[in-house]
């Protein structure tokens, strides 16, 4: 360490008194010294925060040279001025304009320029918002944003004619927004904002109907749940609004809006694994709500309903109800109603089968067989079949196209048909003729499959690792050395443990907002390309680049490899991992950042990151570990990963960064783990489980109390969150498994060397404390240093957990810091510029514990 290294690392943290906290379940007592810290307005709270920034800021002081070349370098990478790619909606075409040195994006509209005009128009991305002729400014957040520290727009929502804008901002980071509506003819021809005299204070979201006349908003409660529907009508006060559903059962959320169709209202109201659609026919807005399907327990669905133009006997319309749920398949089906054949009530499972994941290894399904062996079904589309871990995701129908968006092979997939050949397909009563959307690949790019490759060398002669670092892969069988290539669509081998997947992308439709657009939009990124839009005509094939964001400087994607490997867990399943890297520094005991999530089924896909280009340019291997609890290999994936599995998540995680250690692909000593909110969580257990991997572990909003936040019914999330944890409240299986695993109560103590070392330690915490140590087996010598990042006003994992945990690590030894955010959520912060500034001040920390200190 350098000098000024040293000396931060002797600066003495706050610290924080203790007042001990009887907690009592299921004949289980553990005394909490820090439950006074939840009193966010106290003065002892408030300083101990200030107190804590502060000694963040010493210890961090010595970074400020580096966070500043990190924050220059993001930034001369990013075109400031920039506009996105119009895509129109109703009458007009929308954009969002950026410009240099202002915080946030503007948004803008032009007018179409007829009833069939689909091509966008040409618009001078350099230009100021309104500067191109008929270009009107819709919201400009950086005015709307002066005189807060935070400022995020919450929703926005149009009238069909374009003259009434709905929206909603929050300006303390609490999630709860006060919505407005403005007239935007009024405000365009007056040069200043014209709103009507309606609040909507704090509420989670809202909604117009087309024609602007009504609006339906949802209800917070005290614990932040959206729990009920009210119903506006524009024009008179607030106060005289009607609630049309209330939620009764606690696990559910409400929410409101208008299907694709613009025909219905729609309220849905859904668990962690149930949910319910009630509609109202948008012509009768004061009428009352049906639901499509009675909720029944464990199951989830949703419905939107479209027609086949024409595709009748005698040339009329064939109206359809398109259902996806998990009623017969844990891993979804969709079933398409012939609403002339089929009449009210409905059931899960009638019509037409179009699509259906696979049910291997799901609790409700054929847990007899591997998650990832290859599923054949009759019904399923041709791209369908032997695929590996399939999920079905949705489903459009659009006036000329439809869209199949699916997972397999751990990654998402989209594939397309036209809708004549849709119609044609469903009336024959066979499987629909998808065609799989594959991005197109860069020119001599890595991605080209080899011809031969039996050596370690890349496509093109770059080294991934050396001979002696393969052959200890190889003996050590818990890693995946990739050996060859197939001719398979991504490149994955045949088997149904694919070695090596080259081609990683996140791929996805959702840019068509429009239900009459004749060609279908998708956009796609990787690990290594930045994000690009396409469009496609369905009918021809025709791809057409519509743009591709703009990386400044001498960045070239060919300069950096991406894999996916396979380590074996524990517990003998196979845990994909991806790797991305710096071609000319080949992965050998490198450093290491290694990140990962694994809950509430959600997905660690591709995607790139300009910040991530300055640790990949200072030889850093990232890897994603692509953990059980989320959902890359559809339901069993997350179930394996979840409640009374939960430990699978962390041990996945710690296996594979062994794994990747063993192989030499990195060095323990200069590994950093990084995770937030439930990866908070993952990145807590590691910790505890594995400290002598990591020499460093990051930890963003943390959920790192969540025993004592899910045993509390009035914490905000805490019933919802039964689902996804268990619940400890009621069942002591569940309460004794979190308890084993919950970071807080798992922290090391310190150890005793000495009496003297036992006197001190008594009088900082008392006789209990001593035992404690005396029988301790970890020592937070041995601990990684911890950084935390946390906000005051987060709603989702409350400030209290991460401080809590800061002061008993550092009560134990533990090496911690924390940087608390006073004004925001648990997003962070609000503006891309101050964004910036906190990535860079993050990855500072982290390369500085890698030994990569400029």
């Amino acid at each position: 360490m350098t000098d000024m290294t040293e000396q931060n690392a002797a600066m003495k943290p706050p610290v924080a008194k203790r007042e001990p906290q009887r907690r009592e379940f299921h004949g289980d007592i553990f005394e909490d010294d820090y439950e006074w810290m939840r009193n966010k307005e106290s003065a002892e709270v408030q300083d101990y925060v200030a107190s804590q920034n502060t000694y963040c800021e010493a210890r961090m002081s010595h970074l400020a040279g580096l966070r500043h070349t990190l924050f220059e370098e993001l930034k001369a990478h990013v075109e400031e001025t920039d506009m996105s790619v119009p895509t129109r909606i109703n009458g007009y075409w929308y954009f969002t304009r950026t410009q240099q040195g202002k915080q946030y994006g503007v948004q803008c509209r032009m007018p179409v320029r007829g009833a069939d005009d689909w091509d966008p128009p040409v618009v001078d991305p350099q230009g100021a918002p309104g500067s191109m002729p008929g270009e009107q400014v819709v919201f400009d957040a950086n005015v709307e944003s002066e005189g807060h520290d935070f400022f995020r727009l919450g929703g926005m929502d149009l009238s069909h004619d374009g003259r009434w804008v709905l929206y909603g901002v929050d300006v303390s980071g609490d999630e709860r927004y006060d919505f407005r509506i403005r007239d935007l003819d009024a405000t365009l021809e007056q040069g200043r904002p014209v709103e009507l005299p309606e609040l909507f204070k704090g509420i989670g979201g809202a909604c117009f109907t087309p024609d602007g006349k009504w609006v339906f908003w949802t209800e917070v409660d005290d614990s932040w749940r959206p729990c009920a529907i009210w119903r506006h009508q524009v024009g008179t006060p607030v106060e005289s609004d009607v609630c049309v559903y209330r939620e009764t059962d606690e696990r559910f959320w409400v929410g409101a809006g208008i299907s694709f169709d613009e025909r219905s209202i729609v309220i849905g109201t859904g668990s962690k694994t149930s949910t319910e659609v009630l509609m109202l026919p948008v012509a009768t807005p004061e009428g009352e709500f049906q639901a499509f399907i009675p909720r029944k327990e464990d199951v989830e669905y949703d419905v939107s309903f479209a027609c086949f133009e024409g595709a009748g006997e005698n040339g009329e319309d064939v109206p359809l109800a398109v259902v996806y749920h998990n009623a017969n398949n844990p891993n979804f089906e969709i079933d398409v109603i012939d609403m002339r054949a089929h009449k009210p009530p409905y059931r899960l499972g009638e019509g037409v089968c179009v699509a259906a994941g696979s049910p291997y290894g799901c609790e409700r399904g054929d847990m007899g067989r591997p998650i990832t062996e290859a599923y054949f079904n009759p019904l399923n589309p041709a791209i369908l079949q032997g695929a590996h871990g399939l999920g079905i995701e949705g489903i459009a129908l659009h006036r000329y196209f439809v869209t199949l968006s699916y997972r397999s092979d751990g990654q998402p997939h989209v594939a397309y048909t036209t809708k004549q050949a849709a119609a044609a397909d469903f009336l024959a009563g066979r499987p629909w003729r998808f065609t799989e959307l594959l991005p197109p690949p860069l020119e001599n790019d890595w991605d080209m499959v080899a011809a031969d490759r039996s050596d370690s060398t890349g496509d093109h002669g770059e080294r991934l690792w050396t001979d002696d670092t393969a052959a200890d892969a190889v003996a050590d069988a818990s890693v995946a050395v990739p050996q060859d290539h197939t001719s398979s669509f991504d490149g994955a081998s045949d088997d149904h443990l694919p070695g090596e997947t080259r081609r990683l992308y996140n791929i996805g439709t959702g840019g068509n907002p429009s239900y009459d657009a004749p060609r279908m939009r998708y956009s796609f990124a990787s690990y290594t390309r930045p994000g690009e839009l396409h469009e496609i005509d369905p009918a021809t094939g025709r791809d057409t680049l519509l743009k591709r964001a703009t990386v400044l400087g001498d960045f070239d994607p060919r300069d950096y490899m991406e894999r996916r490997v396979w380590i074996t867990a524990r517990d003998g399943e196979r845990i994909p991992v991806s790797l991305v890297w710096r071609r000319d520094f080949p992965a050998q005991d490198s450093p290491m950042f290694i990140t990962g999530y694994g809950a509430y089924e959600i997905s660690s896909d591709p995607g790139f990151s300009v910040a991530r280009l300055s640790m990949l340019d200072r030889g850093v291997l990232y890897a994603v570990p692509h953990i059980r609890g989320g959902g890359e290999l559809g339901r069993a994936w997350y179930e394996q990963g979840r409640r009374l599995n939960k430990k699978h998540t962390f041990e996945d995680f710690v296996d594979a960064t062994r794994a990747l250690q063993t192989a030499h692909l990195a060095d323990s000593r200069r590994t950093v783990a990084n995770g937030g909110s439930a990866g908070g969580l993952l990145m807590g257990a590691v910790a505890n489980m594995a400290p002598e991997c990591f020499a460093g572990i990051e930890a963003d909003v943390p959920f790192v109390d969540a025993l004592t936040s899910i045993l509390n019914p009035d914490l905000p999330l805490t019933v919802t969150e039964w689902d996804e944890w268990g619940d400890p409240l009621h069942d002591s299986r569940v309460y004794e498994y979190m308890k084993s695993y919950t970071p807080y109560e798992n922290v090391p103590v310190p150890v005793v060397e000495s009496a003297a070392d036992a006197a001190e330690i008594e009088d900082a915490a008392g006789a209990t404390a001593v035992a404690e140590a005396v029988s301790a087996s970890k020592n937070a010598v041995d601990f990684p240093r911890i950084f935390i990042t946390t906000s005051m006003n987060d709603t989702r994992v409350l400030y209290v957990e991460p401080l809590k945990w800061l002061a008993r690590l550092q009560s134990a030894g533990v090496d911690a810091v924390a940087k608390i955010e006073v004004e925001a959520g648990h997003g962070g912060l609000s503006g891309r510029y101050k964004q910036w500034e906190e990535v860079s001040y993050e990855n500072a920390w982290c390369l500085a514990v890698m030994h990569i200190t400029r």
